[in-house]
C-alpha cells in the first residue's frame, strides 16, 4: 500500500505541477513522464538478477530507498525548473518501481499453498489499489489544505511541495517496515 500510495501520489503532484502551474500540454506531460517507463526495460532484465543474488527483501528495500531519494529530489521544484532538473527524479522513480513491484509480488505469493495463490494474488492487488487510492486522497487533501484559497503561482507551488511530503513519508515508512524484514531474513541460497 505504501509503495502504490507514494508512486501514484508522486505522479499526481507531478502532473498537476506540469499542467496547472507550468502550462504544459497533456502530450508534453506524458512525454516528460515517459522516463519513468524505464521500469518496463529494467523489470524483466535487471530485477530478476538482483532478486536471485540478494533476495526479495533487500531489493524491495533498495527500491523504497530510491523512491524516497527520487521524490526528495523533486521537492525543491520551482516556477522555472527545466526538464533536465526533473529528469533524475523521473529515471530514479522508474528504477524504484522496477526494483519494488516485482519483488513485492513475489514476496506476497511466496510460500503460499497452490490452492490459495488466487487469494494471495487478490489480496496483493487489493492492497495495491487501496494504497493508490489512499495515496491520491492524502496527497490531494494535503495539497488543497496547503494551497488554501490563494491560487497564485507561489501558493500552488507551496501546495505541491507540501503534498510531495506525502510520497516521501510513505517511502520512508516503507523503508522502515522493509528494514524489519532485512533483520529477520534468512541467508539467500543463490549467492
Amino acid at each position: 500500500m505504501l509503495f502504490a500510495g507514494s508512486f501514484f501520489g508522486f505522479q499526481f503532484v507531478t502532473v498537476l505541477y506540469l499542467q496547472e502551474l507550468r502550462g504544459w500540454s497533456s502530450l508534453e506531460t506524458g512525454l516528460a513522464l515517459l522516463a519513468v517507463g524505464v521500469d518496463s526495460i529494467l523489470a524483466p532484465t535487471l530485477t530478476p538478477k538482483l532478486v536471485n543474488r540478494f533476495g526479495n527483501i533487500p531489493v524491495i528495500f533498495g527500491g523504497f530507498c530510491l523512491a524516497a531519494v527520487a521524490y526528495a529530489l523533486f521537492l525543491p521544484i520551482g516556477l522555472d525548473w527545466t526538464y533536465a532538473a526533473m529528469f533524475p527524479t523521473m529515471i530514479l522513480t522508474g528504477l524504484a518501481f522496477s526494483l519494488t513491484y516485482g519483488p513485492l509480488t513475489i514476496a506476497a505469493t511466496d510460500g503460499i499453498a497452490e490452492e490459495e495463490q488466487g487469494l494471495a494474488s487478490g489480496l496483493l492487488n487489493t492492497s495495491f489499489q487501496f494504497g493508490a487510492a489512499l495515496g491520491l486522497a492524502v496527497v490531494t487533501a494535503v495539497q488543497i489544505s496547503a494551497t488554501g484559497f490563494d491560487k497564485s503561482p507561489h501558493a500552488l507551488l507551496d501546495g505541491y511541495r507540501t503534498a510531495m511530503m506525502v510520497p516521501i513519508a510513505a517511502s520512508l515508512l516503507g523503508i522502515g517496515i522493509t528494514a524489519l524484514g532485512l533483520r529477520k531474513r534468512s541467508p539467500v541460497v543463490n549467492r
